[in-house]
């Protein structure tokens, strides 16, 4: 600690060579080597007020960004507009800016949350029209099935929805129940691949007493390709005055519940081959 009391002892005059060095371009580094003056906080201290040299500042890749960000408030254009415009977050936008002056506002309250209803109503058509192409591409990358992938496919479906034998409730038979109509047609698909007659299929529909019967009835024969007399009787869902349903509306139909009679040896072909596929899959090389 002596010895370094008795070197920096002239600390002015190593101040005004450090002013000069600093004001002839010498970065902070080569001053330190120039006066061999290794401790930090005196270095600072030596060229304190003196502003760096040009060369040693680093351009900043946002520089270009927030000139131009403040560039726009001053123009009157609000944190939103600027971040849309500039791609940026809108806390860098509030950071560049907010020694600037607030612009007035150009537009009533009104105007103001009718343009912002429009902004949202382009997004969400954005979004909407993102979704159905990425739905169609996958759609159209399906292409035709063979019958060994519809069957694979169908024995899965089944396996997921439809009803399954257990210990307690002995019940080989095949019993299919969903709402989707996509499901129903695969699963009809799926019964015509395996030689499933329609005159062996019991078919019922499932659903609200609140909802449209009727048009149910006839939607879901209409898909079937039956006659609605020939529908079992529908089982109505009733709940009491205070249930609020959320499934309303004209999409709502119900679900259609399909049951094959004499279908217990089908029903074993099933289980089976839903263990063959899960015997497959572990079976698979990593």
């Amino acid at each position: 600690m002596a010895h370094a009391q008795h070197k920096y002892a002239d600390f002015e005059g190593l101040r005004e060579r450090a002013v000069a060095l600093r004001r002839g371009g010498y970065s902070l580094r080569q001053i330190r080597d120039e006066l061999q003056i290794y401790n930090k906080e005196t270095l600072q201290r030596l060229v304190e007020g003196e502003p760096p040299a040009d060369w040693t500042q680093r351009p900043r890749a946002k520089d270009d960004v927030r000139e131009r960000a403040r560039e726009l408030r001053r123009q009157g254009w609000t944190y939103n507009q600027i971040q849309a415009e500039l791609g940026c977050s809108k806390s860098s936008v509030s950071l560049w800016v907010r020694d600037l002056p607030k612009p007035e506002p150009r537009c009533t309250p009104e105007e103001q949350r009718a343009r912002m209803n429009d902004g949202l109503a382009r997004l969400r058509a954005s979004q909407n029209r993102e979704r159905e192409e990425a739905k169609q591409a996958a759609a159209a990358a399906v292409g035709e099935l063979s019958n060994r992938e519809l069957f694979l496919l169908g024995v899965g479906l089944y396996w997921a929805e439809g009803t399954k034998d257990k210990p307690h409730a002995r019940r080989e038979s095949v019993e299919f129940v969903n709402s989707d109509s996509g499901m129903i047609r695969v699963f009809l698909a799926w019964l015509d691949l395996l030689g499933v007659q329609r005159d062996r299929l019991h078919c019922r529909v499932m659903i609200h007493e609140t909802a449209d019967v009727d048009a149910a009835e006839q939607y879901w024969a209409n898909l079937v390709g039956v006659d609605r007399a020939l529908l079992g009787k529908t089982v109505l869902k009733r709940h009491k005055p205070a249930t609020v349903r959320k499934n309303t509306g004209d999409t709502y139909r119900g679900c259609f519940a399909i049951k094959v009679r004499q279908s217990a040896e089908l029903y074993r072909r099933i289980e089976g081959a839903w263990y063959g596929i899960v015997g497959g899959v572990t079976r698979r090389p990593d």
